[in-house]
C-alpha cells in the first residue's frame, strides 16, 4: 500500500507530525493570501464636468480637455459674491467651477421615489443611485439578481449643500423627508435599501479623501468575507457659496480658477462636482465568474497626518509611510510602478510636499531612464473634493484599458520648489503610450484629505479584451435574440438609439452583445425583442423599429424555439436566458446603459 493510501492513524508519530505541519502551514499561506487578497474592478460609472459616462471622460482626456466653467446660474447669483478683491468680506475672486449640468434633475420614477420626496432628496444620492446603476449595468450585473445578496456600499461624501439650501433659505420646504434625504449615512443607506443589498452599507466622509477611503474600507470587508460584491464611490456638489467662501478666504483657491499642478504658477485648486462608483469583487472570484476586470486593486493603506505643523498641511513623512504600507501589502516593489496618478490640487505648499514624498518611495532604486510618471486629473475637470479619489482612480483604469496616459494640463514651468533634478519624475504634457507587456503595468492612486487622513492604492492591469483561464470563445449560431426594454415607452426608444450609436463603433461578437442584453440587464414592462443574424442585420431592425416599420426580419428563418421565446418575452414573460447558452460560452461586453428620464426636483435659485 502506498503512503499516500495511509490514513493519518495508520502514520508514524513523526509522518503524522510531518502531515499536520504541512496542513498548518497551507491554512497560514491561504490566511496570508486572505488578508491581501487581489480586488477586481469588475464595472464601473461617473459623472465627471465635461464627461456624462466613462467613454465620455476618457475622450475628454484623451482630447486635453479643459472642463472647467462659468457657475450655473442656478447655483447662487454670481454678481453678488464675486469681487476681485479677496479681502472683501463675503466676497470672493472666483467665477468659475467644474459643474455637472441639470444636478437637481432625478428620475425619481425609477427608483420607486415620490415627486414630493424626491424635492427633499439631497442631489448626491440622487446622483449615487444613477451612478450606482450604471456601474452595475456597466460590469453585465442585472440588479434584480441582487436582491437579498451580501454586496456591500461604500461612499464617501462630505458636502452638506442641499441641507444648507433647504435651512436657510427655503425653510418652508422642509418636511419629514430632510433627514432621510439629506444625511450622509443615508447616501450609502438607500442604495442598498433600494437595491435590497444586505451586506455593509457605509458612508465616510475624511474631506478629499473619503472616496479612496470608502474603497479602501470595500477592498477590506471583501476580504474580511463581509461582502462578497461591493460599490465604492464618491460624490460632490456645489450648490451654495459658503464652502467656496470660506476655501477662498483660507486662500486654499486658485485666482485663476484653474488647478496648476506641480507648475510653478501653482496658486490653488478649483471646486468641481462629480460622482464615480466602482463594482469590486474577489479577483478569485472574478476570475471563477468570468467578468470582466477593468483592473486589479494589488494593495491599499490608509493613515493619518498625526501632528504636523498644522491641522491642514501635509505631512511628506505620513505620506511616505503611507505609500510603503500600501506597496508591502501589494507585495510590489517601488520600482514596477511606472505611473501615479497624484493628489495633485496644485497648490504652492502641497504639491513640493507630495512629489517629495514619492520621490523619497519611488526614487531610491528607480533608473533616471525610466522615471515615475506623475498625473493628475484635477487639471482637466478640477478638484472634485469628496470624489477626488474616484475620478484618479477611474481615470487610472481608462488609461490602462487603452494603453495611454494623458497629458496633464496647465504645466508649463516647473514648480521650482521640487528638485527635478533629483527625482526621477516626469509631467506628461502630451499623451505617453503606456503599453502591455509581459509584466503588469503597475500605478498608484492617491487622495489627501485635508483632515489629515491618507489613502493611497497599488493598481495593476487584466487585459480587458482577454478571455479569463477556462474561457473560451464566443460561439457562432445563425440567430440570436436580443432583448432590450425599459420603464417608459420613451425611455425605450432612447435605449434603441443608444444602441443604434453604439453599433457605430462596435466591433465585438453579436453572440457577446446579445448575452450581455439578456444577461446583464434587469427586463421591465415596456419591451422590444429582435432575432437577428449579423451585426448589420441588427443595425438594419433597429432602424426600423426607429422608422416604425414592419420589419421583413429574418425571425421567420429563425428555429421555432426562439420564435417562441422571443413571443414570450414580448408578452411579459420572466425568461430564464442561462438556458440559451448551456454548452456554449459568451462574455459580458460594455454596452449602453440604460437611459434615465431626469425631471428637475428641489428648489431654485437663491439669492
Amino acid at each position: 500500500m502506498a503512503e499516500s493510501d495511509l490514513t493519518s492513524d495508520q502514520l508514524s508519530p513523526t509522518k503524522r507530525a510531518l502531515l499536520a505541519l504541512k496542513q498548518l502551514q497551507a491554512k497560514l499561506a491561504e490566511a496570508n493570501y486572505a488578508q491581501r487578497e487581489p480586488i477586481a474592478v469588475v464595472g464601473l460609472g461617473c459623472r465627471w464636468p465635461g464627461a456624462a459616462n466613462p467613454a465620455e471622460f476618457w475622450r475628454l482626456l484623451q482630447n486635453q480637455q479643459d472642463a472647467i466653467a462659468p457657475v450655473p446660474a442656478d447655483r447662487w447669483d454670481l454678481d453678488k459674491f464675486y469681487d476681485p478683491d479677496p479681502a472683501i468680506p463675503a466676497k470672493m475672486p472666483h467665477r468659475e467651477g467644474g459643474f455637472l449640468p441639470d444636478l437637481l434633475n432625478f428620475d425619481a420614477g425609477f427608483f420607486r421615489i415620490a415627486p414630493r420626496e424626491a424635492k427633499s432628496l439631497d442631489p448626491q444620492q440622487r446622483l449615487l443611485l444613477e451612478v450606482s446603476w450604471e456601474a452595475l449595468e456597466q460590469g453585465g450585473f442585472a440588479a434584480d439578481g441582487l436582491v437579498g445578496s451580501q454586496t456591500g456600499v461604500f461612499v464617501g461624501i462630505s458636502s452638506i449643500d442641499y441641507w444648507q439650501r433647504l435651512l436657510s433659505r427655503h425653510p418652508s420646504e422642509i418636511d419629514a423627508y430632510l433627514a432621510t434625504g439629506n444625511t450622509h449615512s443615508m447616501a450609502a443607506g438607500r442604495i442598498s435599501y433600494i437595491l435590497g443589498l444586505t451586506g455593509p452599507s457605509l458612508a465616510m466622509d475624511t474631506a478629499c479623501s473619503s472616496s479612496l477611503v470608502a474603497l479602501h474600507s470595500a477592498c477590506q470587508s471583501l476580504r474580511l468575507r463581509d461582502c462578497d460584491l461591493a460599490l465604492a464611490g464618491g460624490v460632490n456638489q456645489i450648490l451654495e457659496p459658503a464652502t467656496s467662501l470660506n476655501f477662498a478666504k483660507a486662500k486654499m483657491l486658485s485666482p485663476t480658477d484653474r488647478c496648476r499642478s506641480f507648475d510653478a504658477a501653482a496658486d490653488g485648486f478649483v471646486r468641481a462636482e462629480g460622482c464615480g462608483v466602482v463594482v469590486l469583487k474577489r479577483w478569485r472570484d472574478a476570475l471563477r465568474d468570468q467578468n470582466p476586470i477593468w483592473g486589479v486593486i494589488l494593495g491599499s493603506a490608509v493613515n493619518h497626518d498625526g501632528r504636523a505643523s498644522g491641522l491642514t498641511v501635509p505631512n511628506g513623512s505620513a505620506q511616505q509611510a503611507l505609500i510603503r504600507q500600501a506597496l508591502a501589502q501589494a507585495q510590489v516593489e517601488p520600482n514596477q510602478v511606472s505611473y501615479v496618478e497624484t493628489h495633485g490640487t496644485g497648490t504652492a505648499l502641497g504639491d513640493p510636499i507630495e512629489v517629495n514624498a514619492l520621490g523619497g518611495v519611488f526614487g531610491t532604486t528607480r533608473l533616471a531612464s525610466q522615471p515615475l510618471i506623475l498625473g493628475a486629473v484635477k487639471t482637466n475637470i478640477g478638484h472634485t473634493e469628496a470624489a477626488a479619489g474616484m475620478a484618479g482612480l477611474i481615470k487610472t483604469l481608462l488609461a490602462l484599458q487603452h494603453q495611454q496616459i494623458p497629458a496633464n494640463l496647465h504645466f508649463q514651468q516647473p514648480n521650482p520648489q521640487i528638485d527635478w533634478s533629483t527625482l526621477p519624475v516626469q509631467v506628461p504634457t502630451v499623451p505617453v503610450d503606456w503599453p502591455q507587456q509581459h509584466q503588469p503595468r503597475i500605478a498608484g492612486v492617491s487622495a489627501f484629505g485635508f483632515s489629515g487622513t491618507n489613502a493611497h492604492l497599488v493598481v495593476a492591469d487584466f487585459p480587458i479584451g482577454e478571455l479569463p483561464p477556462g474561457k473560451t470563445s464566443s460561439p457562432d449560431l445563425p440567430h440570436y435574440l436580443l432583448p432590450l426594454s425599459a420603464k417608459t415607452q420613451p425611455a425605450l426608444m432612447q435605449l434603441i438609439e443608444r444602441y443604434r450609436t453604439h453599433l457605430q463603433t462596435y466591433a465585438g461578437s453579436l453572440a457577446d452583445l446579445c448575452y450581455t442584453a439578456q444577461i446583464g440587464r434587469c427586463h421591465f414592462s415596456q419591451r422590444q425583442a429582435l432575432i437577428v443574424s449579423s451585426l448589420s442585420d441588427l443595425r438594419e431592425q433597429l432602424a426600423w423599429v426607429v422608422a416604425l416599420v414592419v420589419m421583413p426580419q429574418s425571425a421567420h428563418e429563425a428555429p421555432a424555439d426562439l420564435q417562441a421565446i422571443m413571443q414570450q418575452y414580448l408578452a411579459g414573460a420572466t425568461i430564464d436566458w442561462s438556458a440559451l447558452w448551456q454548452g456554449q460560452t459568451a462574455r459580458i461586453v460594455d454596452l449602453p446603459t440604460y437611459p434615465f428620464q431626469r425631471q428637475p426636483y428641489g428648489v431654485g435659485i437663491i439669492g
